[in-house]
């Protein structure tokens, strides 16, 4: 009966082990099915985009009081404190971003063959 006992426990072991294996096979190609469909961009250009969207940020004047929706309350002590901060004005910090990155790069226009229409396809090239 022992025997048995191990036998059939081993065999869960066994089995959970498999299912554990299994799922992280499955995860690894959910992951390459979602990435099938992504534009492939090099770890280089995306190293130049991350350094360019650092800059833009490190370099944006947060200053300006006029870009926040402020909320303030009493504390406690009966302080008045800020308790919510929005930034309100995002445009320009998206601005910002977007032109440092594209000055990144040399962005040209071309026609998408692909298509019946042959309409323009942003195409991007980096600058070295």
């Amino acid at each position: 009966m022992s025997e048995t006992k191990e036998m059939l426990e081993a065999t869960v072991k066994g089995l959970q082990d498999k299912i554990g294996q299994l799922n992280m096979d499955l995860k690894g190609k959910q992951q390459e099915l979602e990435d099938a469909g992504k534009p492939v961009i090099s770890s280089t250009v995306m190293n130049v985009v991350n350094d360019a969207i650092n800059e833009a940020i490190e370099n944006y004047n947060f200053d300006n009081t006029d870009q926040y929706d402020l909320d303030f309350s009493l504390d406690y002590d009966g302080k008045v404190q800020a308790e919510t901060i929005n930034l309100t004005d995002t445009y320009e910090l998206m601005e910002a971003i977007v032109t440092k990155v594209e000055k990144q790069f040399n962005i040209i226009e071309e026609l998408d063959t692909t298509e019946p229409d042959n309409h323009k396809v942003t195409h991007v090239e980096k600058i070295i």
